[in-house]
């Protein structure tokens, strides 16, 4: 897997939606002033505030941003203005070959997990599941950020709030995202390769039996079984349940005891506006006793 070169002062960053549409110009200006406050010069997508439907614009435009992105030689990095639905709709039409030339850094979460996804498989090239670019970074997601795609170096560290499901020590890849995501891509050539990898799963506003239905797809399909170490983060916006409805900590010790790996829950990594910068695609050590997650090449 191959690294992007670090996005310092003076970087041009290509400012994209290529999912769901943004409130309004509002969000944008905020998008704007943060990609310069980290000393970066922003460069606003032709259809940013596009809006069809549930998606900015149609699938022609949104891939048509992004592909511009990679493929112009003066832009350095493409930060996604927001998630919500729509990046799976343009794997067929995105530029991998570009990426492959000339790796650019790739900045987004959530339903971004499938342009991370499929960069890592298709083009070798470690991606970074981060803050997107409206929303506002809290210093602790800023220092993360900066750390990775800046700095080059770990910016992951201590789970302070993070409890052991399974103790250990493992080494591997980092892969993952969006658990929905993830399920919806498997059986595609855009899934990851789960073989010896750390996985890193978040998700929001989904109930426990669909989380235990998306967790069962990756099992079904064979992923958790050549896991190295599972580590989940946070799974937010879920609405009150019945009672006698199984715990999310107890199900997820249950998929790290039946994948036989070291595993943490509640990691900075999610909806929420503390979370790490992770290299997707980068090689991480996974100590659960400790409640760290390392990355070991940055």
């Amino acid at each position: 897997m191959r690294f992007p070169p670090p996005l310092g002062r003076g970087a041009r960053v290509a400012l994209v939606a290529p999912a769901g549409p943004l409130r309004d110009a509002r969000e944008l200006e905020i998008a704007r002033v943060q990609a310069e406050s980290l000393g970066w010069e922003p460069v606003i997508g032709e259809h940013a505030l596009a809006r069809t439907g549930y998606l900015a614009g149609d699938d022609a435009e949104r891939a048509r941003d992004f592909n511009t992105a990679l493929r112009d030689e003066r832009i350095d990095g493409i930060w996604c203005l927001r998630g919500g639905y729509g990046t799976m709709r343009l794997l067929e039409i995105v530029d991998f070959d570009a990426m492959r030339r000339r790796p650019k850094t790739l900045i987004g979460y959530s339903d971004i997990t499938a342009l991370h996804s499929a960069f890592g498989r298709c083009a070798d090239v470690v991606t970074y599941h981060g803050p997107t670019a409206r929303s506002p970074l809290s210093n602790f997601s800023r220092q993360s950020l900066v750390h990775a795609v800046t700095d080059h170096r770990d910016s992951c560290g201590v789970a302070d709030a993070a409890q052991v499901l399974r103790p250990g020590r493992a080494e591997g890849r980092l892969v993952g995202g969006n658990l929905a995501l993830l399920a919806a891509l498997c059986g595609t050539p855009y899934s990851p390769d789960y073989t010896g990898a750390i996985l890193v799963l978040e998700d929001i506003g989904e109930a426990t039996y669909r989380i235990d239905r998306m967790l069962r797809q990756l099992h079904l399909c064979g992923a958790l079984s050549r896991l190295a170490g599972v580590a989940f983060g946070q799974f937010t916006g879920r609405e009150a349940e019945d009672e006698g409805v199984p715990a999310l900590d107890d199900l997820f010790r249950d998929v790290a005891d039946a994948a036989g790996v070291p595993a943490l829950t509640g990691i900075p990594l999610g909806h929420i506006d503390d979370q790490w910068t992770i290299p997707l695609g980068a090689s991480a050590v996974l100590d659960a006793d400790a409640r760290t997650l390392t990355v070991t090449s940055a």
